[in-house]
């Protein structure tokens, strides 16, 4: 079977990202295609989530098709069967696989094995997913991103490094302040810069912020640092998106977060709440990408 995956924002074209953003609008004010008709997707869940998991079932329910949500503990996977045959006999089954793990190298290995088409619905890496979605939502408000400054403020984490390479592929400016010690991987900055993308890394929040067109945050501690939280607070002193922050930024500027957020901590709760948030918004787009993103590579799998 000849199919495409989605592990990453740069396994699409700017052509194609564009076509996304473009079919999810039009999603969002009509029901989406029946490319899912009579099809299985299972949504393979190894952590925790609210957003991801409902919009993905949502999602394929309008798509026509019949999602199927397993869990790491529910499944044979627990007792150590090989991710390997996992995916093999997934594949037998169903038409696409949504997984939410911790190494990326999990997906990637899902992927390998599968002969339909894998989504990354998060990895300790990555949340492409989620990065598109919020881009959209840019879209959503400001007609275009290209040669727009976006900030990120807090830690380097695997949203800032989808941030990375959304920049990349989508041609705005991407600001990001994060604690020494916090920086985003290494090899995905280096890539995007070396094939000129306009990214900074800066320790500085107000300086990221000035005349951005939306500020970005998302918790400091996130899941599987849990015992890292009260250490963290330490180092992330000063990275709170609050009304000073925002009055930095361009005068029309959107505030931004993945959620769930800690009010009081990475986000004030005037800011989270005010009239510049886009939260909700954010949350809604997800379901809206990810219909564009499954009916997209439904498209591009022809069964051998």
């Amino acid at each position: 079977m000849d199919h495409r995956d989605f592990l990453s924002i740069l396994d699409l074209t700017r052509a194609e990202a564009d076509a996304i953003f473009q079919n999810a609008l039009l999603y969002s004010r009509s029901t989406p295609p029946p490319s899912l008709k009579s099809k299985a997707v299972v949504l393979l869940f190894e952590k925790a989530s609210t957003r991801t998991r409902v919009s993905f079932e949502v999602g394929v329910a309008r798509l026509g098709g019949h999602p199927i949500v397993l869990t790491a503990a529910g499944s044979q996977m627990a007792r150590g069967e090989p991710l390997r045959d996992t995916a093999r006999i997934l594949s037998g089954y169903c038409d696409c696989i949504v997984m939410r793990t911790f190494g990326h190298d999990r997906v990637e290995e899902m992927a390998h094995w599968a002969d339909i088409p894998v989504i990354n619905a998060l990895t300790d890496l990555g949340h492409p997913c989620q990065v598109l979605a919020d881009c959209y939502s840019v879209f959503r408000r400001f007609g275009s991103l290209e040669g727009k400054k976006i900030a990120w403020i807090g830690d380097g984490n695997n949203m800032a490094n989808s941030w990375i390479e959304a920049a990349q592929l989508l041609g705005f400016e991407l600001s990001l302040a994060c604690p020494e010690g916090y920086d985003p991987d290494t090899v995905i900055l280096g890539i995007a810069r070396n094939l000129g993308a306009k990214v900074r890394v800066l320790r500085d929040p107000a300086e990221a912020a000035e005349g951005a067109v939306a500020v970005n945050t998302d918790v400091w501690a996130s899941m599987g640092q849990e015992d890292e939280a009260e250490f963290r607070q330490r180092a992330f002193a000063g990275f709170m998106v609050d009304a000073a922050l925002m009055a930095r930024a361009d005068k029309d500027a959107v505030f931004m977060h993945c959620l769930p957020a800690h009010r009081g901590e990475e986000v004030s709760e005037e800011v989270l709440e005010g009239p510049r948030s886009i939260v909700w918004d954010q949350a809604k787009n997800r379901l809206f990408i990810q219909e564009a993103i499954m009916d997209f590579l439904q498209r591009h799998t022809r069964k051998g």
